[in-house]
């Protein structure tokens, strides 16, 4: 990070940070089908670990309902495996063309534990997001030693990442309670 444009850099990469929990809550799963659900699962796609949505269509003709289409008939049985592997709870249905994955009802245990899931990759966002305004900080404070800034600078430099920081904070915290609703809704 550079000093002229430090704060910018920031806000970037903790727009990053942001962007890659909602990425993880899209993966949580919840009473509904949807295809956000299993796109990133690896596929070991001839010899190469594949993102399931690159090698198939997913859809979700019904709420409790996807269905996986591989483009590729020879690919049914390394997705099933691969549906397998990760840890979703879900058996699919192998018709010999396509997948089909049901979404069971979640018991009250299972929305706790993926309550408190959700709540882990938060903090772990939280923590990105502090040890992102720790390098920052320490390129102000290398600019101030440098002679880049004066003292005054460097405590309103401070201040605005201090701000920024709290305020990215508060929005992970929003999008926690969001998933949090959403998973414990019956």
């Amino acid at each position: 990070m550079e000093l002229d444009n430090l704060l910018d850099e920031l806000e970037e990469h903790m727009m990053k940070t942001e962007e890659a929990l909602q990425q993880h809550f899209h993966g949580l799963r919840t009473g509904k089908a949807s295809p956000a659900l299993v796109e990133n699962v690896m596929v070991e796609y001839y010899g190469t670990p594949t993102r399931l949505k690159e090698i198939a269509g997913i859809s979700a003709p019904e709420p409790r309902l996807l269905v996986i289409q591989p483009w590729d008939s020879t690919a049914v049985s390394a997705v099933e495996k691969a549906l397998l592997a990760s840890n979703l709870g879900i058996t699919p249905v192998n018709d010999g063309r396509s997948l089909k994955l049901p979404i069971p009802e979640l018991s009250q245990e299972r929305r706790t534990a993926l309550a408190k899931q959700a709540k882990s990759q938060t903090e772990e966002a939280k923590v990105a997001l502090r040890n992102l305004r720790r390098d920052a900080n320490d390129v102000a404070k290398k600019g101030q030693k440098g002679g880049d800034l004066t003292e005054d600078e460097l405590k309103k430099l401070l201040d605005d990442i201090q701000k920024l920081t709290d305020s990215y904070i508060a929005t992970l915290d929003k999008h926690l309670a969001a998933k949090e609703k959403e998973l414990m809704t019956v």
